[in-house]
């Protein structure tokens, strides 16, 4: 099996994800002794190329039009760019890629990934489908951190033609730098249970933001509103591309979170007190089961 710190990283795309990741790679991996790896950065603008290099986190950097000198090199490729804008890359740039390359990615959705993937990359690079969760409100490779990454979740969508050795590797260093645990589903479950945890919630966010009459109302906030709003400062375009791409799914998500406040509004409203009191002690319960699953899952 390959090693980790002597392979050559590229990582397509150096925003607070990219960014992360580089520093991860360079804090936890290539720290090793006697490591010969190196790590080559790619992007769009050229400021945070600079600093990677600057820095010591990137070896070589390359510009967005560079990607046929980049990617020959390296032997695990991340391709850290939205949903269609990964897919688009992989097709305009499949000849270029190592032969026996791992490639993955960090995208929110899954689903258009599985549907793609065969007809545009060749069967001697393996791409494996994954998602990082982490991340962070502020954008741009000036807010990325190696500590990113500690205590958090990795999901990975394993495919048959994904092979075992390589599969083993990720898990390795999705390990290394810093997750501590990798959950391991299809393409389809991941769409809908993160159409759930993640994109329904943003949606819940943004609109309480946007029920506001009076933007002064948060000099009476007491926490609630911080806490349940923190993830409305939001990246539109990025979580708009998300948003369309699940939409069967999180559509689905939204009707049901619509019955349920309407329950809520209709006992306050008739002052249905034994209702209301039967909602909370539900949702109170629900909830505690729900925080005893992950801390099993942590485990």
């Amino acid at each position: 099996m390959r090693n980790l710190k002597d392979l050559t990283y590229g990582i397509v795309g150096l925003g607070i994800m990219g960014g992360s990741i580089a520093k991860a790679i360079r804090e936890n991996i290539l720290c090793q002794s006697g490591s010969t790896g190196k790590i080559y950065v790619c992007n769009r603008s050229t400021s945070c190329l600079t600093q990677a290099l600057n820095e010591g986190i990137a070896d070589k950097a390359f510009t967005s039009n560079e990607y046929e000198k980049m990617l020959p090199e390296c032997d695990f490729v991340y391709v850290c760019l939205y949903p269609h804008a990964t897919i688009d890359f992989l097709e305009q740039n499949k000849k270029f890629f190592k032969s026996g390359a791992i490639v993955t990615d960090i995208s929110g959705v899954k689903g258009i990934f599985e549907k793609s993937l065969p007809e545009i990359l060749r069967p001697d690079v393996d791409f494996i489908i994954g998602h990082p969760m982490a991340g962070g409100e502020k954008e741009g490779y000036v807010n990325s951190t190696a500590k990113m990454f500690i205590n958090h979740n990795y999901i990975l969508c394993p495919l048959p033609e994904n092979k075992a050795e390589n599969l083993e590797i990720m898990r390795n260093f999705i390990s290394e730098i810093g997750f501590t645990r990798i959950t391991e589903t299809t393409c389809d479950i991941h769409d809908y249970k993160i159409g759930f945890t993640s994109q329904l919630c943003h949606v819940i966010a943004c609109s309480l933001v946007d029920s506001a009459k009076d933007e002064q109302i948060t000099a009476f906030g007491g926490g609630s509103f911080e806490d349940l709003t923190r993830i409305a400062m939001i990246n539109a375009p990025l979580w708009t591309e998300l948003f369309i791409s699940n939409k069967e799914k999180l559509v689905g998500h939204i009707e049901n979170f619509e019955n349920q406040i309407n329950k809520f509004k209709n006992a306050i409203k008739n002052e249905d007190k034994d209702s209301l009191m039967k909602l909370m002690e539900e949702s109170r319960e629900k909830r505690i089961k729900m925080g005893s699953i992950r801390t099993v899952a942590k485990k």
